[in-house]
């Protein structure tokens, strides 16, 4: 699949570390990086560039990253290159959004550990969403791609003239 191609993957990955960059939650959702070793790998070198920055954003190994911190957490929601960055910075807001609200607004290593099973929910809801969202999309566009175009192809346009014309000579 070329990279410009639409993809139910908006998010590739979302992740969570802590301040000394081991995983506390990684969820990846397509096959960039297919083994355990790779995405510590890329853990690894995403925690290193960012975790002394003050940005959101970032470009690394072709994917647009959003991050934010908060205490010990990192938070990461990564997309292709091609993603909108308001797409996947508002994927990642909710979720910190969710995570501040069922942690009553300590979030927080011990915090997060100990509600685990709220993490693996509001990750699953957010991806259910963006997929329904996407599929959607897709169907609306396959929709108008169908009807729309169809409409405008000579031999549509003429049978509808016949038609027309049959029913007025009646």
């Amino acid at each position: 699949m070329s990279p410009l191609e639409p993809s139910l993957y908006t998010v590739k990955a979302v992740l969570i570390l802590d301040n000394d960059g081991e995983r506390l939650y990684a969820k990846y959702y397509d096959g960039t990086y297919p083994s355990v070793k790779e995405q510590k790998a890329f853990e690894k070198n995403i925690f290193s560039k960012t975790h002394r920055t003050d940005s959101e954003i970032a470009l690394l190994e072709g994917l647009t990253v959003v991050y934010k911190s908060n205490i010990d957490l990192f938070f990461y929601v990564i997309g292709s290159s091609h993603e909108n960055e308001l797409m996947l910075m508002a994927v990642l807001n909710c979720l910190f959004d969710s995570l501040s609200q069922m942690l009553r607004k300590n979030v927080e290593r011990r915090a997060l550990l100990e509600n685990m099973e709220g993490l693996f929910l509001a990750v699953d809801e957010i991806a259910g969403f963006l997929l329904h969202k996407q599929v959607c999309l897709h169907v609306y566009l396959c929709w108008y791609d169908l009807f729309y175009k169809a409409s405008f192809h000579p031999q549509v346009l003429q049978s509808a003239k016949e038609q027309i014309k049959w029913s007025l000579l009646r």
